[in-house]
């Protein structure tokens, strides 16, 4: 009974981590854009923003490491590097954007205070309960995920019963291809292997005698349980901004969005719940990342007595200043980046959730190392410089969806795999 417990305390911190700026204000604007069909953009959603960043804790459940394991079998110089780039990007793009979302929804609409002082007495929090990580995972659990979700229950219920529903038209070309990739901007497959840490020592303080597999499956259940709460809250979300279509200006911002259909569903009651929700849910994903970032390096160099909290306040000077800019400006910086980034970690993922005969580190060679040169074109079109290279990219399947990464991964696992079972041994 008391591991059951534990599990769902595990499960409710670990949605918390996840459910942040992007989980937030991103679902309701997505199906504000697609209308009818935003059942389609909610199934792409849910690809890259549940099941994606579930398999990754899954893979933290076999792997009971670090980051540094997920790219280990490529090389050392590649883990390392890639370890420092996704801590990088999560450092500087989400966790401010949690700062940013937490002002301009949060904040300034009932205190009218300026983005500095809030970054600064934000972060500040984020610190205190960075530098006390080992009551983290409990308080998150037991108090803060329950109410994230009594707010969104009255949210997404209340909106029901506040408009008829109307399905407009959808404006996505692709509404499946844009849900997925919208599902970047959650960062949660990043998330995934940032926060996966968290958890892991967390299970590690919570179950010292615990064996390999005891914990394994402990982590296990804990993922699957949030991945199930994020896909409701997802498709209520996405819904509910599908069913407002009609309500607002075609032109509306995503933040904006997301306060009319508060105060629509809830009345003068919807700007104090929004803004509770929207600091409780950006707050705990500040802290997963910033803890996640400071045990990572705490584990690279275990003798030092500092680097924790030394991370842990470079982490949140960085989330202070970056946190100055609005939230679009932030998510639009981050598109050509996740492009890049997204799609090595889902790989990486999915290769160490594959059975150990088809993850060899022959293979995991093969398919990252195409993984990033077939991405490059994709970033290069997010940055407006694709058309130079368009005689050479346009035979890519894909390429003009932005995945174009997509077949020759699977193409390159499938021939590896072939080359490797020819050979008749590990590569």
């Amino acid at each position: 009974m008391k591991e059951k417990k534990e599990i769902f305390i595990i499960a409710f911190a670990l949605f918390s981590l996840f459910f942040g700026a992007g989980n937030l204000i991103l679902p309701p604007y997505l199906g504000f854009k697609s209308g009818e069909l935003w059942w389609l953009v909610t199934l792409g959603f849910s690809l890259s923003a549940v099941l994606i960043p579930i398999l990754g804790i899954l893979a933290y459940a076999r792997i009971q490491g670090t980051m540094y394991d997920f790219g280990s079998k490529v090389s050392s110089i590649f883990s390392v590097i890639y370890c420092f780039i996704i801590y990088a990007i999560a450092i500087i793009l989400p966790t401010p954007r949690t700062a940013s979302v937490t002002h301009e929804i949060g904040i300034a609409p009932l205190i009218g205070t300026s983005p500095l002082s809030t970054s600064i007495i934000y972060f500040t929090l984020v610190f205190f309960f960075v530098m006390n990580r080992s009551k983290i995972m409990g308080f998150i659990g037991k108090w803060l995920t329950p109410g994230i979700l009594i707010i969104l229950a009255l949210i997404i219920g209340n909106s029901f019963f506040s408009i008829p529903v109307d399905f407009g038209n959808n404006s996505y070309p692709n509404p499946l291809v844009d849900g997925i990739l919208e599902g970047y901007q959650t960062f949660d497959a990043i998330g995934a292997i940032v926060a996966g840490g968290v958890i892991i020592v967390s299970v590690n303080l919570r179950f010292k005698d615990a064996g390999f597999e005891q914990k394994k499956a402990i982590i296990g259940k804990a993922g699957w349980i949030a991945g199930l709460g994020l896909l409701f809250v997802y498709t209520g979300l996405i819904f509910t901004g599908a069913s407002f279509q009609t309500a607002f200006e075609e032109t509306i911002k995503r933040s904006s969005l997301l306060r009319g259909i508060s105060s629509i569903s809830l009345g003068e009651a919807g700007d104090i719940l929004l803004s509770l929700l929207v600091s409780l849910a950006c707050f705990t994903t500040a802290v997963g990342i910033v803890v996640g970032t400071a045990d990572y390096f705490q584990s690279r160099w275990p003798k030092s007595k500092f680097i924790y909290s030394f991370t842990a306040l470079v982490s949140c000077i960085l989330g202070v200043l970056m946190g100055q800019f609005d939230v679009t400006k932030i998510i639009n910086v981050a598109i050509p980046v996740l492009i890049i980034a997204y799609p090595v970690t889902i790989v990486l993922i999915l290769l160490n959730i594959v059975p150990s005969k088809l993850n060899s580190a022959f293979i995991f060679k093969v398919v990252v190392y195409t993984t990033i040169l077939f991405t490059i074109p994709d970033f290069l079109n997010s940055v407006g410089w694709g058309k130079s290279f368009s005689s050479f990219t346009s035979w890519i399947p894909f390429s003009n969806l932005s995945i174009g990464w997509l077949i020759p991964a699977f193409l390159s696992f499938v021939i590896s795999n072939g080359i490797q079972k020819y050979r008749g041994k590990e590569v």
